[in-house]
């Protein structure tokens, strides 16, 4: 027997390490700035061993890993960059600071991980301690100096030469402190604790649980904890009245760029605005600090995931004429809204409607876990997207360093940014809620000014849920610019719609299913796929690993999933599906559902074919979603289009759907069986479900796969089997089914089934498919 073909390895990652002019600016001139300061030594520390090793694993320096500077869209020249080897302990959680550091860990690696030095499991009931030693650099004097945590979860403090200079709560927002007052002129040393309760705690936590290390049976799909700092630490001197944020808001209505400037010590002072291309200035303004100032653009050249145009910003704090503070950044000039497009709510970039592709992206790695080995690594992810074909990324309940964004942005991806979960299964306290929504916002003001991220999704299948409906317009008032997905999988796992925001959103797995529009929603597939193709040599857990659907070979994984974008092209979208996340980019530990291993070593799909469906999806998209129309109200019969058999009609038959002959000199009763009222769809008002003539209340359905007359027992799982979309045939239409879309009302042998293109059962046959599943709507038999 010949063997399951093994997928060949895929070397567009070495690709990535060459970047671009503008990395080239943000690796370089900004790295190159940053020197590395003294350290403990190192000769004591060195990695552990990943379970798997990604292509960067072995490229990350000891002394300085991520070397590159972490704010892109808020950037200074000076800079010192604290990552590399620093002491640590492990004490207690309700312990002071150690008497000794007796380990080192190489920051910003999580203490869970290979790339730490450290990998070992980390409890509710430990509190890790961090210690290292700096210097100021001579030219900063004069100007304040800010110590930067781009991430660290979960609750930090920060002592710094003896003195405590700050404490925070949340593991996925940046966080700062001015340490000026404790600097000695000299060797300084600053110290951090973290506690993180993962699971145990009422905190955001996303896909994180408290279990071992070391690769292991289990984990479904929560994976391992990631507890301490996990982003870059750094220094940098400001002047004392300097700019902290920059919200930056294109509209396009008047080709302008709104930017509220804020910044510290600097109240009644003005700032000054300049938009640029190529060092040529597009508009300048200047506005009181505080208050929002609107740049002209004229002719914008707008961002799209075809041409992710990016204007340079440079922001001048001014007192008086004289600027005392100035940060660099980049725009992107573009609008996303919802709007009737052929009658559909649909969401519009830049006033048109294109259909977004993409997958569920964890963002988990198995030599760092949390934190990406390096930035070529953490810009693969998003460039395997793009090879792929997908438009569009969700970040699945975690949110990335703001490099991770600006690779979106620079790249052309759609972001779907996912609030980080509570735990499932618990109910938040009043502390937890607040803290869950403080947190939220910060995570909003660090990244709302991205032009990739279009919308925010606030909650998922029901994990931690709560107030949905008032949180959805709290983040549509914090964010007005932005589309809000108040619940992803609003079907799913005792979820609860809130009713409103932007986008109703169901998860069908393996799917692809649909969702149907509202007048106040668009429609999109939050989750759908999890097929599954386990790699030999590239599995975190050998045997391990699971998936909604196991795929016996390469070829069946590619037929596989070719076909389900082609579904959505041909079914979902014409029904009125606006977006869609493929589960998932990459496997994740015991998760083998991923198009890449997650050592990101193995492309396991047919890269130009995949990108070929996914660019047919689009281009559908953009031609025009008119769907097909039947009149509803009165009563039709459905006539057979194949050649040979084109005086049969489609009948039910003691509750089984049949073809039979139906002419002028045929029965009452055939007649009667032969007619159907066409109502709009009981799933979904866009597509179409066919009432019996004589048995008022019952409905043409699937169920098993044969199509059958039954009458409703109200649940949505029927509704859903009854529910047909048309598409357009040769000579009729095509009945596709609403929760098995790509999946057609084909009649064989005078019995008529639910089938399958390329579908392994008998009714699936290749032969005639087309004709026979296409259906001639004609005039009643029995009006």
């Amino acid at each position: 027997m010949k063997s399951a073909p093994v997928p060949r390895r895929r070397t567009w990652w070495r690709r990535l390490t060459a970047g671009t002019g503008l990395l080239a600016l943000l690796a370089g001139a900004l790295v190159g700035a940053g020197t590395a300061p003294a350290a403990a030594a190192v000769t004591a520390w060195s990695p552990k061993t990943a379970p798997m090793t990604t292509p960067w694993t072995n490229q990350v320096s000891v002394d300085q890993p991520l070397p590159e500077y972490p704010r892109p869209q808020l950037t200074r020249p000076d800079w010192t960059n604290l990552n590399g080897i620093w002491d640590f302990a492990v004490t207690g959680k309700d312990s002071g600071r150690p008497a000794s550091f007796t380990e080192q860990i190489r920051v910003p690696f999580v203490a869970e991980s290979a790339l730490s030095g450290i990998k070992r499991k980390i409890t509710e009931n430990d509190k890790l301690w961090y210690q290292r030693t700096f210097t100021v650099p001579s030219n900063w004097s004069g100007r304040r100096v800010q110590l930067n945590f781009g991430a660290s979860d979960w609750q930090t403090a920060v002592w710094v030469n003896g003195t405590q200079v700050g404490a925070h709560k949340g593991g996925y927002d940046a966080f700062a402190y001015d340490i000026t007052p404790q600097l000695n002129g000299g060797t300084n040393t600053v110290v951090v604790s973290v506690y993180d309760p993962t699971q145990t705690g009422g905190q955001a936590v996303g896909k994180q649980r408290i279990n071992d290390v070391a690769p292991h049976a289990g984990g479904g799909i929560f994976y391992t904890a990631a507890s301490g700092i996990w982003q870059t630490v750094w220094l940098e001197p400001v002047a004392a009245a300097h700019v902290t944020r920059l919200d930056m808001t294109p509209n396009l209505a008047d080709s302008t760029l709104r930017v509220k400037v804020q910044a510290a010590g600097a109240a009644g002072r003005s700032a000054r605005v300049t938009v640029s291309t190529g060092g040529t200035t597009v508009g300048t303004a200047t506005g009181t600090v505080g208050a929002q100032v609107s740049v002209p653009v004229p002719n914008a050249h707008l961002w799209t995931p075809e041409d992710p145009f990016l204007y340079d910003v440079r922001t001048e704090l001014l007192d008086g004429t004289a600027v005392t503070d100035t940060v660099s950044g980049y725009t992107g000039m573009r609008s996303i809204a919802i709007a009737k497009v052929d009658n559909v709510l649909r969401p519009v970039l830049n006033g048109k409607f294109v259909f977004q592709t993409g997958t569920l992206d964890q963002g988990y790695w198995p030599d760092g876990i949390y934190t990406a080995p390096t930035d070529a690594a953490l810009r693969s992810d998003l460039q395997a997207h793009k090879d792929l074909g997908f438009n569009m990324v969700r970040k699945h309940i975690k949110v990335e360093p703001q490099r991770w964004f600006y690779w979106a942005d620079r790249l052309g991806l759609l972001v779907w940014q996912d609030m980080p979960a509570m735990d499932t299964g618990k109910t938040p306290d009043s502390a937890a809620r607040t803290q869950w929504e403080a947190e939220y916002h910060a995570i909003i003001d660090q990244h709302r000014s991205s032009p990739s991220l279009v919308l925010w999704v606030n909650e998922n299948e029901g994990w931690g849920q709560y107030d949905q409906a008032r949180i959805a317009d709290d983040v549509k008032a914090y964010d007005p610019s932005r589309l809000v997905d108040n619940m992803s999988g609003v079907n799913c796992c005792g979820a609860v719609d809130g009713g409103n925001g932007d986008v109703v959103d169901n998860h069908n797995y393996v799917g692809p299913g649909n969702t149907a529009p509202s007048s106040t929603r668009a429609a999109v597939l939050g989750e759908f796929g999890g097929l599954g193709y386990k790699v030999p040599g590239h599995e975190w857990y050998p045997g391990g690993g699971f998936s909604y659907e196991d795929q016996a070979s390469v070829s069946a994984l590619n037929n596989r999933f070719v076909g389900l974008i082609d579904s959505i092209r041909v079914s979902s979208l014409p029904a009125g599906l606006s977006a869609s996340v493929y589960t998932e980019i990459t496997d994740v530990e015991n998760e083998a559902n991923g198009l890449l291993t997650y050592d990101r070593q193995v492309v396991k799909v047919d890269t130009a074919r995949v990108k070929a469906a996914n660019q047919a999806l689009i281009a559908a998209s953009k031609a025009g979603t008119t769907a097909v129309t039947l009149p509803t109200g009165g009563y039709k019969s459905l006539r057979v289009t194949t050649p040979g058999h084109t005086t049969k009609y489609l009948r039910h038959s003691e509750g089984l759907a049949y073809t039979a002959v139906v002419d002028a000199t045929s029965t009452a009763l055939l007649k009667s069986d032969a007619t159907w009222k066409v109502v709009a769809g009981l799933a979904n008002t866009t597509c179409y479900s066919f009432e019996s003539r004589n048995y008022p209340g019952q409905y043409l359905r699937h169920q098993n796969f044969r199509v059958r007359r039954d009458a409703s027992d109200g649940s949505a799982l029927f509704r859903a089997d009854a529910t047909w979309c048309a598409v357009a045939g040769t000579g009729g239409v095509r009945l596709s089914s609403v929760n098995l879309p790509g999946s057609f009302m084909r009649h064989i042998n005078s019995e008529v089934w639910l089938a399958t293109p390329g579908g392994g059962n008998a009714w699936d046959n290749a032969a005639a498919f087309t004709e026979d599943t296409t259906w001639s709507v004609d005039a009643p038999w029995a009006p």
